[in-house]
């Protein structure tokens, strides 16, 4: 017998991997658990953590989102829908009409909020979904700016850029200048 054959039969014998997997066993049943009380104490989470997706604002409390719907086409799990329109006031500006998010089956991978050109999407830190009746996990527009005002509460300025466009098609709209709808203003 050579010394690797040897070896072998000496673990074999000894059961080398049970006694080994033992002591890493009995090292952590000396070790205090962690417990949290979890009602009332909660955890902290990582600023990296992706929870429920949320809508975000500008601090003037317009949304940001464009309904562009790359976060549909980014979304592996196919639980986003968006149907976008164009707005009345503002020729050739779109906003998300209809936005559904259909959570039981989010993945939580977050494509959708690096696919948003706009910042629109962000995730929260909110993990307490449970619910009896799963259409509740149904999230449309309205429900996902509620979860990004509570999380969120600290919003951006619009860009400079986006106010003197606004100031364009407001003066614009005083000299007759026609709608999206074939109308004027």
């Amino acid at each position: 017998m050579d010394s690797r054959n040897l070896k072998k039969w000496i673990n074999t014998v000894f059961f080398v991997e049970i006694l080994k997997g033992l002591g890493l066993t009995f090292r952590h049943m000396f070790v205090k658990p962690i417990t949290f009380q979890y009602p009332h104490v909660k955890r902290q989470l990582p600023d990296g953590y992706r929870g429920v997706i949320v809508h975000l604002r500008y601090d003037d409390g317009t949304e940001k989102c464009v309904g562009c719907a790359l976060c549909e086409a980014a979304c592996p799990s196919h639980c986003i829908t968006v149907v976008s329109a164009e707005r009345e006031d503002m020729p050739q500006k779109r906003y998300a009409k209809q936005y559904i998010l259909d959570m039981t089956k989010c993945v939580f991978c977050g494509f959708c909020v690096q696919a948003c050109p706009v910042d629109a999407l962000a995730s929260s830190k909110e993990y307490e979904m449970a619910t009896w009746n799963k259409r509740e996990l149904m999230m449309d527009k309205e429900f996902m700016l509620k979860l990004g005002d509570k999380y969120f509460p600290n919003r951006r300025a619009r860009p400079k850029l986006y106010q003197d466009q606004l100031n364009f098609f407001t003066k614009m709209k005083q000299k007759n200048f026609p709608t999206a709808k074939g109308g004027v203003a």
